[in-house]
């Protein structure tokens, strides 16, 4: 019965987070359409999942690979999946062999990666897949990412010699606090600009995946294009071996 009430709760939450983000799309002079709502289900299960794919939701984002590659093929095939972090390099043949619903990688932080996603890709013989280099803008050493001033650099790569990959945008993760967001989400609309020029991409063709649970609205506000919401719509996360 809980779990039940659980699930419910989910899709009248991602209810009123697509309200939410609309509202804030046409605040920033957008469509709602304009910004994609990518639900996070880590550590909640396939049924819960489910259910908000059965609410209407096509996009889920999940962060740990293992957990990843378990999830997806209990699930439609529609369902236009992003993995969202950092991945390791010796887990992306497992990745991409696993989910060939993935959409996206929301992820890219050096040249090493890039490399192994395209040798993947290719070897796999998958269509070309989408993914965005992730910057640091808080300069957190905890966190991964690229530092800024090297993010046209890691664009350039992905563009011009990752054949097997479509370098869509860039994405960051901002300060547990939000104490310095508009700072973090300031930096990753910078670094565009200069992707952009730099590699002669028109600003509309262009993702920026910033904003989670608790600044997406402003995220939203200052420009992105994808937001990526997990305990707001699923509640606090379950971690298993995480004592109270």
């Amino acid at each position: 019965m809980a779990a039940a009430a659980a699930e419910g709760a989910a899709a009248t939450a991602l209810r009123a987070v697509l309200g939410r983000a609309a509202k804030a799309a046409e605040r920033s002079g957008r469509a709602a359409e304009a910004v994609r709502v990518v639900a996070v289900g880590k550590t909640k299960p396939v049924s819960m999942v489910r259910e908000l794919y059965d609410a209407g939701h096509r996009c889920f984002g999940e962060n740990y690979v293992q957990e990843f590659v378990t999830k997806a093929p209990q699930l439609p095939e529609d369902i236009r999946w992003h993995f969202i972090g950092h991945l390791q390099s010796n887990k992306v043949k497992s990745l991409l062999a696993a989910v060939p619903n993935l959409h996206m990688v929301e992820g890219v932080d050096n040249v090493k990666i890039a490399n192994h996603l395209d040798r993947a890709v290719s070897s796999l013989g998958r269509d070309p897949l989408k993914v965005l280099v992730q910057v640091n803008t808080s300069g957190e050493e905890s966190k991964s990412g690229i530092d800024p001033s090297r993010c046209v650099e890691l664009a350039k790569h992905v563009k011009l010699a990752c054949p097997h990959l479509i370098f869509s945008g860039l994405m960051t993760i901002g300060m547990k606090d939000y104490s310095s967001t508009p700072e973090n989400f300031k930096a990753l609309v910078n670094c565009k600009l200069e992707v952009c020029k730099a590699i002669d991409m028109p600003a509309e063709q262009f993702e920026l995946s910033m904003g989670m649970s608790g600044d997406f609205e402003q995220a939203i506000e200052m420009g992105s294009t994808s937001v990526r919401i997990g305990s707001t719509i699923f509640g606090p996360r379950e971690y298993p071996n995480k004592k109270n």
